[in-house]
């Protein structure tokens, strides 16, 4: 697919400089390294819809922060790191913090007015690709030493190396390196029909492409295969790849693909499910311009947006 690295988070070729993650003491103290800064999962922003802040490794800000840095790599204006404000404990009262897409900023005392955190999801759009890259990265990593704390061999502690490449359990020495988990999402087609689904809770209207873990041991193409028929009944023949995405909720790789349908009938499971209905490609376009009655245009910047704009405009090749 010749648009497949235009995807949000697609890539903006980022030097991740995996040399100097072993010592990463000099690179530390060089005057012009910047650093992200995240706060419970929501990257700190220039302005409301701007681009990623990158502040001095001696900013006030910093003193928030826990003891895990992070190492991106380098931009052409020097080293890049990512830290989680672990010690700001601000006083909320906004209901949408937490939502599915929570509109909320939070604003730390030692930033501009108009510096603020903001869902990744909601401004992921905005961000040019390099900052997608980096507010991908550093989200994902920080999520997985969140919950990757204790060695899975022994149950000891484990201790960040690697500049937050690798973790080690000092007890028995087990390593253990950031997971990504793969998804396979599918544009699964009958002649000029779309599959789509929802899911138990999303949104009303919200329709997407399935979905579903690739397990352990099964192929890409047999994953979209077995999702498809044991979320909708539907048998699918040829299958082939279009273009992935990195999706840091909490860390996954979305693998786009195809998959063309040998029958129509849909049989749902409902624990899976709520709804999954066979889609024009007309009703598709009238969903795109938000003029469908029951279905909303996909997210834009979710994979599953971009591939059916893609089938829409016959540019999936």
């Amino acid at each position: 697919m010749k648009h497949a690295e235009t995807v949000t988070f697609g890539g903006s070729g980022l030097d991740r400089a995996a040399q100097l993650r072993g010592d990463i003491a000099k690179t530390e103290e060089d005057p012009v390294a910047r650093s992200l800064v995240i706060w419970r999962g929501k990257p700190l922003l220039t302005s409301e819809g701007g681009g990623l802040a990158r502040v001095p490794l001696d900013h006030a800000i910093m003193a928030d922060a826990g003891a895990l840095r992070i190492f991106l790599g380098l931009d052409d204006a020097g080293p890049l790191f990512a830290v989680s404000l672990d010690n700001w404990d601000p006083e909320l009262g906004d209901d949408d913090l937490g939502a599915f897409l929570d509109p909320s900023l939070q604003h730390h005392p030692s930033m501009p007015p108009d510096v603020c955190f903001a869902e990744l999801r909601a401004v992921m759009t905005q961000l040019s690709p390099r900052d997608a890259e980096l507010a991908a990265t550093a989200k994902s990593v920080l999520s997985w030493h969140d919950s990757h704390r204790f060695c899975s061999t022994c149950g000891q502690p484990s201790v960040a190396a690697d500049a937050g490449w690798r973790r080690v359990c000092p007890v028995c020495g087990t390593q253990h390196f950031p997971r990504t988990d793969p998804v396979v999402i599918m544009l699964i087609t009958h002649g000029d029909d779309v599959l789509v689904g929802r899911s138990p809770g999303w949104p009303d209207g919200m329709y997407s492409l399935l979905a579903g873990f690739l397990e352990p041991g099964e192929t890409m193409e047999a994953a979209v295969r077995r999702e498809v028929f044991e979320e909708a009944g539907i048998t699918v023949g040829a299958v082939g790849y279009l273009a992935s995405q990195p999706w840091a909720f909490p860390s996954s790789l979305m693998l786009g693909c195809y998959g063309v349908a040998t029958n129509t009938e849909i049989t749902l499971d409902p624990v899976e499910l709520e709804d999954a209905r066979w889609v024009s490609r007309a009703d598709m376009a009238r969903a795109a311009s938000g003029e469908h009655p029951d279905i909303k245009p996909a997210r834009a910047g979710a994979i599953a947006h971009f591939l059916l704009e893609n089938w829409l405009a016959n540019t999936l090749d």
